[in-house]
């Protein structure tokens, strides 16, 4: 028996009987559906992580002390108890080959005011060097010269504290005053969104690092150093040169590392494995959907079996051999999977396109993962179908023609 004549008794079967069709069908489509959106979602959560934290600096590197601080306690997980120094940014811009800039960032927590205007923000710490580091540009104004401007009350701040302090109009030559300190505004910064981690780039006051450790904190401790290598190829080269150019100032002969070197490379990961972990439990919990569908085809096709008994009896009793039987009852199987797949795979890009759309989360469905979804519906039929369809074509066409 041909396909296309196989296909066409599929079809008149299933239509003999479209309400336990429709449904067959609806079970594959949601489960199709499902999967799609789930997989837009990781794929869209990871694509949007990866392009926020690369937008933050895709060579930038972070060094810190190999301790924490639990309040005024420093706790010491590996027996280092060194700080960094304003000495370390000196012998990394002298020595280092593999680093292109350097630039230490500290902190101080506090009000900005201007007038009766006033904004929770940390100000930051830093030298020149960091704008290039982080993929930060001047909209206005200008950037202050670390080496020259050293302690000087000036700064540079962020659209987020625009939009607060300055409502009114152009903040550059204003003064902010924060901890009852006037600083001058001479720049502002284009507008850069949240951090892979939620953190809004534009809620930032810049100021010499000299600035805030002298006139703010009364002390020359550098929580952190800021870096980026030459290009994408060097992180490891740099990493190491970093550590060793930091461990010969202090002549370090102790087996653990006095400093923590992280690459933004490997935050990107951390980041993402996280979330591709998500993805593939939220594609498990969708693809149990699918799994149900398939199990009301097998159903769906006993019944069918069962009530065309005869039917099965009189086209062996003519003539058809059991492999036509087999493939009569495999081919609504696939029609069912596959009509319910293509139905699914619509709606599962409609669906990702409106959480897109009205819940503004980041989604991208992949062609990949439409055309995998596609063979698995395909799969799913011939597996559910196989069964009832190879019991179907062993039936005796005697008893079959018997049976009531």
């Amino acid at each position: 028996m041909s396909p296309i004549t196989l296909i066409k008794i599929a079809l008149r079967a299933l239509l003999r009987n479209r309400m336990r069709t429709f449904l067959s069908v609806l079970g594959i489509v949601i489960g199709v559906a499902a999967v799609i959106t789930m997989v837009a979602m990781g794929e869209g959560s990871k694509k949007s992580i990866r392009d926020q934290m690369t937008s933050m600096g895709t060579n930038a590197i972070t060094i810190m002390p190999n301790s924490s601080r639990r309040g005024p306690v420093q706790l010491d997980a590996s027996g280092s108890t060194e700080t960094l120094e304003e000495a370390d940014i000196f012998a990394l811009r002298k020595k280092a080959v593999f680093i292109k800039e350097v630039s230490p960032v500290v902190t101080a927590n506090g009000q900005a005011v201007v007038g009766n205007n006033n904004w929770p923000v940390s100000l930051t710490g830093i030298s020149a060097e960091y704008l290039k580091i982080r993929n930060y540009e001047m909209e206005d104004g200008i950037m202050f010269d670390d080496q020259i401007d050293r302690m000087a009350k000036v700064c540079v701040i962020g659209q987020t504290v625009v939009n607060n302090l300055f409502p009114e109009g152009d903040p550059i030559g204003k003064t902010i005053r924060y901890k009852n300190i006037p600083l001058k505004v001479i720049g502002t910064l284009k507008p850069k969104g949240s951090s892979g981690f939620g953190q809004d780039q534009d809620d930032v006051i810049f100021t010499p690092y000299q600035t805030v450790m002298k006139r703010f904190n009364a002390n020359t401790e550098i929580r952190t150093i800021y870096a980026n290598s030459i290009g994408e190829g060097y992180a490891e080269q740099a990493t190491n040169e970093v550590l060793e150019i930091l461990k010969e100032r202090r002549n370090w002969t102790k087996p653990t590392e006095p400093f923590r070197v992280r690459t933004q490379e490997e935050m990107i990961q951390m980041v993402t494995s996280t979330s591709e972990l998500l993805s593939i439990v939220l594609t498990a919990i969708a693809g149990i959907s699918l799994f149900v569908g398939g199990i009301g085809i097998m159903n769906i096709m006993y019944v069918s079996v069962t009530e065309r008994t005869k039917e099965i009896g009189l086209r062996m009793a003519i003539g058809a051999r059991g492999k036509d039987i087999l493939l009569q009852f495999l081919f609504e199987s696939v029609i069912i999977s596959l009509l319910g797949g293509l139905v699914g795979i619509l709606l599962g890009i409609l669906s990702a396109q409106g959480v897109k759309l009205f819940l503004n989360w980041p989604m991208s469905v992949s062609f990949t993962s439409v055309i995998v979804s596609f063979l698995v519906c395909f799969a799913t039929g011939v597996f559910f179908g196989w069964y009832p369809a190879k019991k179907a074509s062993r039936l005796d066409p005697i008893e079959a023609l018997r049976f009531e």
